[in-house]
């Protein structure tokens, strides 16, 4: 959408493309089946925070869909898919006991630039446009709200993601663990 369309970055609160929309659509009905599947599998106690995440999400998203603004801003905070490419390579390159160390190395650092690049940087710029250009009230201050609990959950994320993979010595001690001592989350 932003691709095709670069234009649309000169206008966060009015911007609009078929294609935008769509994706907006299309990401909403993924939050709310992956929040389903969660909770229909009994999920929700280990993963309220993926619940906590998609319950913001749909409610911005739907809110964006029905106004029909801010939705640049959607498609700028989805740009943190590109980095969950990485993140779940990592899940599973851990999951898989790494038979290649330099592979887990590799995207160890890739990782890192991605969440920087697609997570933090987009999260970072619209947090600053919606406190800066944003009316303090209604939609705008809803969704200004839902940014700044997102940077919460954005920087507790990379702070876990940073122990675990550059730190391992600062994790903390057994508390929070499931059975086979790792925390999905963490790890």
């Amino acid at each position: 959408s932003l691709w095709h369309s670069p234009e649309l970055l000169s206008d966060i609160q009015d911007g609009y493309s078929v294609s935008g929309h769509l994706l907006v659509c299309f990401s909403s009905g993924y939050f709310i089946h992956d929040t389903l599947d969660i909770i229909f599998n009994h999920q929700s106690r280990s993963s309220w925070e993926y619940l906590v995440h998609h319950a913001m999400a749909i409610s911005a998203f739907v809110s964006l869909i029905i106004t029909g603004r801010f939705l640049v801003a959607a498609v700028l905070l989805l740009l943190v898919e590109v980095s969950n490419i990485f993140l779940t390579v990592r899940m599973l390159l851990k999951m898989s006991n790494v038979p290649s160390p330099a592979l887990y190395e590799a995207n160890k650092y890739i990782n890192l630039v991605m969440y920087f690049a697609f997570r933090l940087a987009p999260q970072a710029y619209l947090t600053w446009y919606f406190l800066r250009h944003v009316e303090v009230q209604g939609q705008g201050a809803f969704l200004t709200a839902n940014l700044l609990l997102l940077d919460a959950m954005i920087l507790m994320y990379f702070s876990r993601l940073l122990r675990s993979d550059f730190f391992p010595s600062l994790r903390k001690g057994s508390a929070g663990r499931d059975v086979d001592g790792e925390k999905f989350l963490i790890d």
